[in-house]
């Protein structure tokens, strides 16, 4: 298990406190379309406020890299890209004002309003070039405006961005109530989990996956498969897909996968009739069946990636039915970020789990195996100042 700061273990009383949140969220407009991770980030805010902190929130929103390199300029990569809206939004969340600073954190202006407001949010971070580039020397500008830095945005946490891997060279640094929860939780499961310990695999891609297969194989007592990658599987098996999404190049490993019997693939799917073949959207009700019965002893289970295409009703039938079951489990249930979490959510279930993780990146990365740079970022820094 990784070892750094927790808030516990630092004095942030009274001090001006740098937090890098995960605030990258749906805008339309000036309207909010998911307010999960704005609520993820409370419990860390409120836990600096009743320390009587001053608060420096930084995010990025978007892309505004491709912006750029489609040729709009900085003044309409700002309007689309601003993160005014979610200091609206925030103060409405915690019934208190929020300041929102728009103009360059290396002005005066933003400095000054410190003593004065509780809490802070930056614009955009990634208007700044630096953030991308991980550059120490804007790193260093952003440390300058503050005492202890915490580390609240696991989503990105596998970014080598300067908010994450440098401003912990020059700010005694820890994670914030949210990093420390998925880190906690994915972690005890992924190195200590009580068995059976059961994964569930769906998605689009098998190439976005081959290496989180490969991972859970060595500690999964079974791997369930969903999604349209179950069709690269059938491939290998010599069976007919019709129109479905296949990836050609990945057919035969997938064979080799399938020689370790802990692969579950399902027995029947839900298809959609077109002209010139069919397309599997959904796993079928004799899967899904198989695979309450291979889940109802489970003692773990992570679960990454949905079993069908959740967004439409007639198709959704597998994810939600897993979903609900889940549910009835005495067993610790974590999904693992991404759309899968966005299917727990939208079909009421995600409070009854033990946790949904507010990174899809992150989580796989974590389910892969590989150390994020953000919290080695964190561990170097308990070397540093511990």
């Amino acid at each position: 298990m990784q070892k750094f700061f927790t808030l516990n273990d630092l004095d942030v009383k009274g001090k001006r406190v740098l937090v890098r949140v995960d605030y990258n969220v749906p805008i339309k407009g000036s309207k909010i379309g998911d307010v999960t991770r704005l609520k993820a980030s409370i419990p860390t805010i409120e836990y600096l406020l009743k320390n009587k902190c001053k608060l420096i929130l930084m995010s990025h929103l978007g892309r505004p890299k491709e912006l750029f390199a489609e040729g709009k300029t900085l003044d309409e990569v700002k309007k689309e890209l601003t993160l005014k809206p979610v200091a609206k939004e925030l103060e409405n969340l915690l019934g208190k004002k929020v300041f929102f600073a728009e103009d360059s954190i290396t002005q005066d202006s933003v400095i000054s309003h410190i003593p004065n407001e509780d809490i802070v949010l930056l614009e955009n971070i990634q208007f700044h070039k630096g953030e991308t580039k991980n550059d120490e020397i804007f790193a260093k500008k952003l440390a300058s405006l503050a005492d202890v830095y915490v580390n609240d945005g696991f989503g990105q946490s596998h970014r080598e961005y300067a908010s994450f891997c440098s401003i912990p060279k020059f700010l005694p640094s820890c994670a914030g109530l949210l990093v420390e929860k998925e880190i906690t939780i994915m972690g005890k499961a992924m190195e200590a989990p009580d068995k059976p310990f059961i994964a569930i695999l769906g998605g689009v891609k098998i190439s976005d996956k081959i290496k989180v297969i490969e991972n859970l194989l060595k500690k999964v007592d079974k791997l369930l498969i969903g999604g349209a990658m179950i069709f690269t599987f059938f491939k290998a098996q010599g069976k007919n897909i019709g129109n479905s999404k296949l990836e050609e190049e990945y057919t035969d490993l997938a064979g080799k996968l399938l020689q370790d019997k802990k692969i579950i693939l399902p027995v029947d799917i839900v298809i959609d009739n077109i002209p010139n073949g069919w397309i599997g959207l959904d796993i079928g009700p004799k899967t899904i069946e198989n695979y309450k019965q291979t889940l109802k002893n489970a003692k773990t289970v992570i679960w990454s990636g949905p079993l069908g295409v959740f967004e439409f009703e007639k198709f959704a039938n597998g994810t939600k039915e897993i979903a609900r079951f889940l549910t009835t489990l005495k067993a610790t249930t974590i999904v693992g970020g991404g759309d899968s979490a966005a299917a727990v959510e939208k079909f009421g279930f995600a409070d009854k789990l033990t946790h949904v993780s507010t990174g899809g990146g992150a989580s796989l990365e974590f389910f892969e195996g590989k150390k994020l740079p953000g919290i080695e970022a964190l561990e170097e820094s308990y070397k540093r100042f511990g």
